[in-house]
């Protein structure tokens, strides 16, 4: 569902104490290819909070809901084959990842989605694409968003294919330092209280951050990589013993992302280093990990191709028989 609501906006700026999910979002309002980032974490931590005041500094302004129950048929739109096969026109209904472009499209629980339905996302989200394909028949539209997924690791993981494809990650936790709470519930009451006053306060700051949304993605093909940057990503990667190359490229567009958002002319290995827990956290693995992963991987792609994997086989102990001695003519 497309979310207009009449309810005033929380300000982005205004959010207390989440200092890393607002870097993450902003870098993914920078570059939606990156991939959109995944926010674990408790209940009461903000995350849908932090998804509609992103929304509001975007050029649409607008957040697209993703119903925990949506087909494919929602998600990605339908094709009329009935009418393509009786005039040859292709009439297409936009599903919510075309309401969703230029927007945030928002998903809650996104671990208790259908695997497929997850995979189809990820894969427009880092495109940009959607493409439909029916009976030989097929459309496609640009689909740039900003994905912003949300779990609660108490109800369920999400598959480590899946679970790499999402760019970055931050994880919410629970505050228990008294006065950051104090502080978060004295804004909050005094946005509910009147919120247009409250959101006048912020209004400077709003303004600033959408321009430096709009300059920095202006400027992210003006920045360039050069070898030292890439020797600490590759570096961080390693010492993660992540598996294949996609923390890499996520780590380069991160790091230029934020270079470009705070208007730096080179990205330096400072910014690396800013974004590499959001890239590296759930693809970090141990190890002595490695090994045993490496070699599922191998029995893996054994069986996709026909063959299994072997298995080992029991032994018998077998007793020695004499043969009967020949009988005497």
């Amino acid at each position: 569902m497309n979310e207009t609501s009449i309810a005033p906006v929380f300000p982005f700026s205004a959010l207390i104490g989440q200092e890393a999910l607002q870097q993450a979002l902003l870098l993914a309002a920078v570059d939606p290819a990156l991939g959109g980032v995944l926010v674990s974490g408790p209940r009461g931590t903000a995350k849908s909070t932090a998804a509609r005041a992103l929304a509001e500094l975007l050029p649409e302004g607008h957040l697209v809901t993703l119903p925990l129950g949506a087909s494919e048929e929602q998600l990605i739109g339908t094709l009329d084959i009935e009418g393509a096969l009786r005039d040859g026109s292709v009439r297409f209904s936009p599903g919510l990842l075309a309401k969703a472009h230029d927007g945030v499209l928002y998903v809650d629980e996104v671990n208790l989605l259908p695997n497929p339905l997850v995979d189809q996302l990820l894969d427009v989200a880092s495109s940009g694409v959607n493409i439909i394909e029916r009976d030989g028949i097929s459309h496609r539209h640009e689909a740039r968003f900003v994905l912003i997924g949300t779990m609660n690791p108490e109800e369920g993981e999400l598959r480590p294919q899946l679970l790499d494809r999402f760019g970055l990650n931050v994880e919410m936790s629970n505050c228990y330092d008294a006065s950051v709470r104090q502080r978060i519930v004295k804004t909050r009451l005094a946005f509910d209280l009147d919120p247009q006053a409250f959101r006048t306060l912020y209004a400077a700051h709003q303004m600033q951050l959408e321009a430096r949304i709009h300059a920095a993605r202006a400027a992210l093909a003006l920045l360039e990589f050069d070898d030292v940057v890439h020797t600490r990503v590759s570096e961080l990667c390693i010492e993660a013993h992540v598996d294949g190359m996609r923390a890499d490229l996520v780590m380069l567009r991160a790091a230029r992302a934020i270079a470009a958002l705070e208007g730096a002319r080179a990205i330096e290995v400072d910014h690396v280093e800013r974004v590499a827990d959001a890239v590296l956290r759930h693809r970090r693995r141990e190890h002595d990990e490695a090994p045993a992963t490496q070699q599922h991987h191998q029995n893996t792609r054994d069986a996709d191709a026909g063959y299994l994997p072997p298995e080992p086989v029991g032994t018998t102990k077998v007793k020695q028989v004499r043969p009967l001695a020949a009988k005497k003519a």
